[in-house]
């Protein structure tokens, strides 16, 4: 069964194309949100397999919460509907990360093929990358098991499983800024300026350049008012 997002502020829409969705053979768990700040809630607490959203919205656009989605999560497939796009928003989709567009209204058996093969495109992807093992200079990062490895000498570090995770997180999005804010929303739960979560994340990554520096290509990187990065450099 596929867990869809649905994300549309037009209520009698949203309850039509889910009905549809759930409807059809093989299945759909679909969660809905009526714009895109609840968008991003509904996408933190389920997980979904796959995101179809508008893009005009009240409170949050579609833009914004796709670009704020994209900061933390690159493969999660994302359609965009929309009755009348113009060239110049197709360009600011496709640049944020969306996969495909969708016209409205909706046809469920054409939504329904959209989605398969985008997730038949995500499933091949993952199959030929290791999506969850990242190399980092002499170091490989082993994200499931919460293991940095030296591949020069075999020793091996057990980190936490949060210190993974923001490790994993960093290099996901290497030498781009990740936001305190996606990281603290992604990894404690939190967006608010919550004093002991962003201490607790100054000290992980105090730990994490501690494990990293024996390694001068990589570098963990703090931007200022801003986020982090981790660099690494050729050579």
């Amino acid at each position: 069964m596929v867990k869809l997002l649905l994300v549309e502020d037009d209520v009698n829409l949203s309850y039509i194309v889910q009905t549809a969705l759930e409807d059809l053979i093989g299945g759909y768990q679909v969660f809905t949100a009526p714009n895109g700040a609840e968008g991003l809630k509904q996408w933190e607490e389920h997980h979904p397999d796959v995101i179809v959203s508008d893009i005009d919205m009240p409170v949050m656009n579609g833009f914004d919460m796709v670009r704020r989605i994209r900061e933390t999560d690159k493969t999660t497939p994302i359609l965009f509907g929309s009755a009348l796009t113009s060239p110049r928003d197709v360009k600011e989709g496709y640049k944020l990360g969306v996969n495909n567009y969708v016209k409205k209204p909706f046809v469920p058996d054409e939504l329904d093929a959209h989605i398969h093969a985008l997730l038949k495109l995500t499933e091949g992807r993952k199959s030929t990358d290791e999506t969850d093992h990242f190399r980092l200079g002499r170091y490989t990062l082993d994200g499931p098991r919460a293991i940095l490895r030296d591949d020069t000498t075999g020793e091996v570090e057990t980190l936490s499983v949060r210190e993974a995770g923001l490790l994993q997180l960093l290099a996901e999005n290497k030498n781009e800024t990740v936001r305190r804010e996606a990281i603290l929303s992604r990894l404690w739960g939190t967006e608010e300026k919550d004093y002991f979560a962003s201490r607790s994340l100054d000290v992980f990554v105090n730990k994490l350049r501690k494990l990293l520096a024996d390694e001068p290509r990589v570098e963990i990187k703090t931007v200022r008012g801003v986020g982090l990065m981790l660099i690494e450099k050729e050579g």
